[in-house]
């Protein structure tokens, strides 16, 4: 069974936001004036309630069709005549969201380096890889280096590494190019020139993928060959095993020489490679005699000779004898039919003079542009983007990148989009994390179930509303004791305990009672309608008596201090659990990634997919971290999904002093306006996104703020709206419109249910009703009516029956709900916890059970003894 996210939120939201509305309304002015906190209390972010839009198409930002095509084996290829493009990055300090940044383009190939076979480590490195290439929509080229010796590696590993690609590439739709020990012609590494061992583990490897469906290429990548065997010659067979001996003396003089092919031994076979690729670098040395060796000292920075590129394809550039065999492309690529990836770059020396770091640069890549354009054969070129030592230069710190400086990243471009050959990202499907917050909606493609649970929540709610009305009159003594004193309205903190409690059940994912309720109850509300509406009600109660007091500028200070303070706590749980991911134990990805149960946004298409919550973080650890990672955090792009409708809480905190100046001058009306004016802007284009935070895709600002400023209003006017909706004319609209609503409910489901057609509405209207009125994320007309209606309903029931909900549950939720940000904080990371503990059947209904009342208990206790109160807020 599928967790199911904010339901239980919904449920309350429910209930609460009524109270919330109608306790505003009948709280007496002294008793507001210590109403409880204006900071408010967050939402079930991921509540899921039944969101739902329908399940939307992929993405606009999808590939054109007509930039990509597929290859014989069924991987994806560029269109005929072009080539991807992109950096083969340093991912320690550097990844894609910056690479883009800096040049101006979306790449559409990414290279990695991975240690092979996986460990923990490796595996993670290639995941986040992955995840931040397909949030592009980029190739991803993974060079694996083998950490082992090569006649170590089984098929076991091979294996492993297969459904590494195969769950990529279900979750992304990834395409894979996989350089398998890349320069295995070289000395270099340590698997180099080892043909023997390096074909078998290849093919072990290929096998492997080639039996799977992850659509991954084998990509077969030597390094240019002048300079080739790259060392002393004389004697290197003596170590080798006969194999070897008989694989790399071409020649047949028993030497390994300049003589001997520099490729053909490493050959795994044409059914083991689907491409083929080569190394090709410029290491700033400028003449072929002296560009090969390492025992040759950099001394200047040259720039490349004039068709060098060419030469270099052409295989007549830098070798001791001449090539008998025929260039690399006409014998791999051209002769095996196998498209080819280079991989190339240009070497800098800061510390050395010469000519300039642009001319050498930009004299390498034109060069490699125009020798790609004339071959076809060619399909992807990576350019090395990274700054390290190298031996060529002496062991000193040399700058292969392109993008590092802005005068050469814009030239870089240029000279890219001139050239019309190279293809822009994205080229597969892009998966962002926006998509993934969006996810955490749980929209639901169709809604007749969750419309059967509107109907009758709304038919029972309007039933007991009706009821209050006689139980009043009845028992006066179970009202609640409203005498006008100053202090808590208590009403409010039994409502947000309630609500609270729904997130805490609703973001810890196990199974049980509890979790059903949530999942069902209360129709279309959730906990995050109702705590954006609370907290707006409350700041409307409370914010003129902070004016009253202190003025109307140092109350706007506070209001500003509040909203600040929201945002440190915010960014200091963000911190925090990205620290607790480097602990071995615990199951941080619970939190940090999300992953869709075919209820989200991109439909049932996209379930299993894991979308990464974290973009970037590891960047932060960089020295210095880069400005987009640190941008990202700030914006609070990044963040453990139970926790991201704390962004839309510190934004509108913002706002409070401006739209509380213009209500105080009696310009509510206005305010309003333009309030359903944003929320219109919103409807009519829901891309927009003013700052790109996490929360916008769950709880889109211009959209959300709507519930916000109307709680502002009515708390603001809470008298009045009282006083004229308990009047005998204000009780008579009431009555109708509450019994009105859940009648129109119910006809339109009995029409559905026993097959004639609710005139003066379409047959059709029940089907279609939950997606065209309830969706949550969009706040669609039937969950704005929903607030409403459960806000009068709730004040209502809280009223009435008072003393004894608050004797039943009073001594559990009022304290909670007095204590709700402590606890929202808190329950990030029981979530965590639950999910760290392996071995446990979450979803069989008792452990569910008990472990939702073993937590509610411990929070009710930890709050009882003001466990670490002087830390966390409240």
């Amino acid at each position: 069974m599928q967790p199911v996210r904010g339901a239980l939120a919904k449920v309350v939201a429910s209930v609460v936001v009524a109270g919330t509305l109608l306790l505003g309304g009948a709280l007496p002015a002294s008793a507001a004036s210590t109403a409880p906190s204006a900071s408010p209390s967050p939402s079930a972010s991921s509540s899921s309630s039944a969101s739902s839009a329908p399940a939307a198409s992929p993405s606009a930002s999808s590939a054109p069709a007509a930039s990509s095509s597929r290859s014989p084996s069924g991987g994806l290829l560029p269109a005929d005549g072009r080539a991807w493009f992109g950096p083969d990055l340093d991912w320690g300090s550097d990844a894609p969201d910056g690479y883009a940044g800096r040049l101006g383009a979306v790449p559409s190939v990414y290279g990695v380096e991975i240690e092979y076979p996986f460990d923990r480590s490796a595996r993670e490195e290639f995941l986040r890889a992955t995840r931040a290439a397909a949030a592009q929509g980029a190739v991803l080229a993974v060079s694996l280096e083998p950490s082992r010796a090569l006649d170590t590696l089984t098929r076991a590993d091979a294996r492993t590494a297969n459904r590494l690609f195969q769950q990529v590439h279900e979750q992304y739709d990834t395409q894979l190019l996989v350089r398998f020990a890349p320069q295995m012609n070289g000395t270099w590494v340590q698997w180099g020139q080892q043909p023997t061992a390096f074909v078998s583990a290849f093919r072990t490897l290929a096998a492997a993928v080639h039996a799977g469906d992850s659509d991954a290429a084998m990509v077969w990548s030597p390094s240019y060959g002048a300079g080739y065997p790259f060392g002393e010659s004389a004697g290197r067979l003596e170590d080798l095993t006969d194999a070897d001996v008989a694989r790399l003396d071409t020649n047949g003089d028993g030497r390994l020489t300049a003589a001997d092919d520099p490729y053909g031994p490493y050959w795994p076979g044409a059914r083991s490679v689907d491409w083929v690729g080569l190394s090709m670098f410029s290491f700033g040395k400028g003449k072929a005699t002296e560009a090969a060796g390492r025992d040759v000292p950099l001394t200047s920075n040259e720039l490349p000779e004039a068709g060098e590129v060419e030469a270099r394809f052409d295989e007549t550039w830098g070798y001791e004898e001449p090539q008998t065999a025929g260039s690399f492309t006409e014998r791999f690529a051209q002769g095996q039919d196998r498209p080819m990836v280079l991989d190339t770059g240009a070497l800098y020396d800061h510390s050395l003079r010469g000519a300039d770091e642009l001319a050498i640069k930009q004299a390498w890549w034109r060069q490699v542009i125009a020798a790609v354009q004339d071959r076809p054969e060619v399909r992807a070129v990576t350019f090395l983007e990274t700054n390290r030592r190298e031996p060529e230069a002496g062991n000193r710190v040399a700058d292969w990148r392109d993008t590092a400086v802005p005068g050469i990243a814009g030239s870089f471009r240029t000279d890219l989009e001139q050239s019309r050959h190279f293809v822009d990202g994205p080229v597969t499907e892009r998966v962002t994390p926006q998509d993934g917050a969006a996810a955490i909606s749980q929209e639901y493609e169709t809604g007749g179930d969750q419309m059967a649970w509107i109907v009758w929540c709304a038919f029972g709610l309007a039933a007991a509303f009706l009821l209050s009305g006689i139980v009043g009159r009845l028992l006066p003594s179970w009202r609640y004791p409203d005498d006008g004193k100053p202090g808590r309205d208590l009403r409010l903190d039994l409502f947000r305990g309630f609500i609270i409690l729904a997130v805490v059940i609703t973001h810890i994912e196990i199974g049980g009672p509890y979790s059903y309720i949530t999942l069902h109850a209360v129709g279309a509300i959730t906990g995050a309608e109702m705590f954006v509406f609370l907290s707006g009600m409350v700041l409307g109660m409370t914010y003129p008596f902070a004016i009253k007091k202190f003025g109307e500028w140092v109350a706007a200070v506070g209001a500003w201090k509040r909203a600040r303070k929201q945002y440190v706590v915010t960014l200091a749980v963000i911190l925090v659990v990205f620290a607790l991911s480097f602990v071995p134990f615990l199951n941080t990805d619970a939190i940090t990634t999300f992953t869709d149960r075919g209820t989200g946004t991109g439909g049932v298409v996209a379930e299993g997919r894991v979308y990464d919550l974290y973009p970037n973080a590891m960047q932060l650890l960089a020295y210095p971290p880069p400005w987009f990672a640190i941008r990202q955090f700030l914006l609070l792009e990044m963040g453990p999904w139970p926790f991201n409708i704390m962004g839309l809480f510190v934004v509108l905190s913002l706002f409070i002093p401006l739209c509380m100046w213009v209500v105080r001058r009696g310009f509510w009306w206005a305010l309003l306006v333009v309030s359903w004016g944003l929320y219109a802007l919103q409807a009519l284009v829901p891309e927009l996104r003013p700052l790109n935070s996490q929360f916008e895709s769950v709880f889109p600002l211009l959209t959300w703020q709507v519930v916000f400023t109307h709680g502002l209003v009515l708390g603001y006017y809470r008298r009045q709206v009282i006083g004229a909706l308990t009047g005998r004319l204000g009780k008579v609209l009431i009555g109708i419109g509450i019994t009105g609503y859940a009648l129109f409910l119910v006809y339109v489901w009995a029409g559905n249910h026993f097959g004639f057609t609710p005139v003066p509405f379409p047959a059709s209207m029940y089907d279609t009703l939950y997606n065209t009125a309830y969706q949550r994320v969009d706040l669609q007309w039937g969950r704005l009516v929903d607030i409403a209606f459960f806000a009068i309903v709730s004040y209502a029931i809280l009223t009435v029956f008072w003393k004894p909900i608050a004797t039943v549950l009073g001594w559990l939720w009022i304290p909670i709900g007095q204590a709700s940000l402590y606890v929202f904080v808190w329950q990030v990371f029981f979530a965590l916890a639950i999910a760290s503990i392996p071995g446990v059947d979450w979803y069989n209904g008792w452990i569910g059970f008990a472990a939702h009342t073993l937590l509610i208990l411990l929070v009710w206790y930890m709050i009882r003894k003001r466990f670490l109160f002087s830390v966390i807020p409240r």
